[in-house]
């Protein structure tokens, strides 16, 4: 085999199937000429389209005339078709043909959810880019999903693209099945909760019970009786004996969140737990033993503390026998992206709302944006975004991201193509879960290119 032919790539969108909606016999047959190499099935009205859609089990792409029979002169029967469709598969792409004169109705398809339009006479070349747009916005979404649920059915809530958070997740699968105590630290909102769930259930405690206390939410004479109980009497309002969590975890993991928080008299209680696994609840005299995994969190500065006298050195490395570093979402690359599209399925579906994705703009302003409130100010973003979104897709404007919020940039042309190359590189490998070839025909290039690019981020 010749070296072009082993380096040749399918072209972008060649056997895709189209129906085409057209009721004009002279451009049918110049239309599914024109089209090749893509597959046009053809046919006249709003009822067969339908009927041909739901007997094929649907079409990734649909280019659609609005002047259909009997509304040939406007666009009531298009618009109609449009809805149905998008009713029976809302992830079709549908590209609706206008008359010149009637660019109104056009662009009231697309706030209904139409892809995009074009007017007659049709260029198609033009047609044929916005096929191929079509097709890889398509491909890029229908990926996202198998990506997310992978990501569930594995670790759930871990949803990622970069190579910073592929080294969370190996240090995970590599400390989770042990029993050592693991401190993980990072900003806030960057999903350490998520870490430790994610080592209790890979580690052979996952049968037992995960149990999370934020030490910085309760107040200092409360945190003692909710860690270890008490019995009745113990205080004014003990009114019955109440177990802790400790013994609530019993087989299972504790986590303690926040933990530089904890006031330094319980910290030395905790210390005695972690030597002994026995403790008393408060107003008791019974020793209770227990066998619980603690796992902690912290968004300070643990070393600090510890040399200004703010926090127990005995107890740091009793709790830091192995430490995971969680980089915030402004540090994983293209994750933020990933991340959207994740959010943005889960609450579409949770509001019963009917969007059909992010804008362009959007996309980028989420690339751009350093999100000082790490992933948790994404996800309510894209939450808060979705049920008010006015429109069939989410915008900029929606997620209230304006462009003097973004990241300024480098006039390096050097350094502003690594970091756009290192980016969409990720995404692709992100969203085709690691397939190379899938990655590259995301890209637009050749597998030989994709692996050289890769090598390079490697390096």
């Amino acid at each position: 085999m010749s070296s072009a032919a082993q380096n040749s790539e399918p072209e972008m969108g060649a056997g895709e199937s189209i129906l085409l909606v057209e009721d004009d016999p002279g451009l049918q047959r110049q239309m599914k000429w024109a089209l090749t190499p893509y597959d046009a099935t053809v046919v006249d009205s709003r009822s067969e389209a339908l009927r041909q859609f739901r007997s094929a089990g649907g079409f990734r792409i649909v280019l659609l005339d609005l002047g259909l029979p009997p509304d040939r002169d406007g666009a009531s029967e298009g618009l109609k078709a449009l809805e149905e469709l998008l009713a029976a598969a809302p992830q079709t792409k549908v590209i609706v043909v206008s008359g010149n004169a009637d660019r109104a109705n056009a662009v009231k398809a697309v706030s209904k959810g139409a892809f995009d339009f074009i007017s007659k006479p049709i260029d198609i070349d033009v047609l044929k880019l916005i096929i191929d747009r079509a097709v890889r916005m398509y491909e890029l979404e229908e990926e996202n999903r198998t990506l997310r649920e992978a990501s569930n059915l594995s670790l759930p809530g871990m949803v990622y693209g970069s190579e910073p958070m592929a080294k969370v997740r190996r240090m995970i699968e590599r400390v989770g099945p042990t029993e050592v105590s693991v401190m993980i630290l990072g900003e806030s909102g960057t999903g350490k909760e998520v870490v430790a769930n994610g080592l209790h259930d890979v580690s052979n405690r996952r049968t037992g019970k995960f149990v999370a206390i934020n030490c910085a939410s309760i107040p200092e004479n409360l945190l003692e009786s909710e860690l270890f109980g008490h019995e009745r009497g113990a205080f004014t309002g003990a009114v019955k004996q109440t177990p802790g969590k400790f013994e609530v975890a019993d087989k299972g993991t504790l986590f303690l969140d926040e933990i530089g928080d904890m006031p330094m008299a319980l910290q030395a209680k905790l210390l005695r737990f972690l030597q002994s696994r026995q403790f008393e609840r408060i107003g008791g005299r019974a020793t209770i033993t227990v066998d619980v995994r603690v796992i902690s969190a912290t968004n300070k500065q643990l070393d600090e503390l510890v040399a200004d006298g703010r926090f127990r050195e005995d107890l740091y490395y009793r709790l830091n026998e192995v430490r995971i570093d969680l980089p915030p979402l402004r540090d994983r690359e293209s994750d933020s992206v990933v991340l959207a599209h994740h959010f943005f399925h889960i609450y579409n579906r949770a509001n019963h709302r009917n969007l059909r994705g992010l804008s362009d703009d959007a996309i980028s302003a989420i690339g751009s944006y350093r999100w000082p409130g790490n992933v948790r100010e994404l996800e309510n973003r894209m939450k808060r975004a979705v049920v008010m979104s006015e429109g069939p897709v989410i915008t900029a404007v929606d997620l209230d991201l304006k462009q003097s919020e973004a990241e300024p940039r480098s006039l390096n042309l050097k350094i502003e193509t690594e970091k756009l190359e290192r980016a969409l590189l990720n995404e692709a490998l992100a969203v085709s879960q690691g397939n190379i070839s899938k990655a590259a025909k995301l890209l637009g290039i050749s597998r030989p290119h994709l692996y050289n690019l890769k090598k390079l981020r490697e390096l």
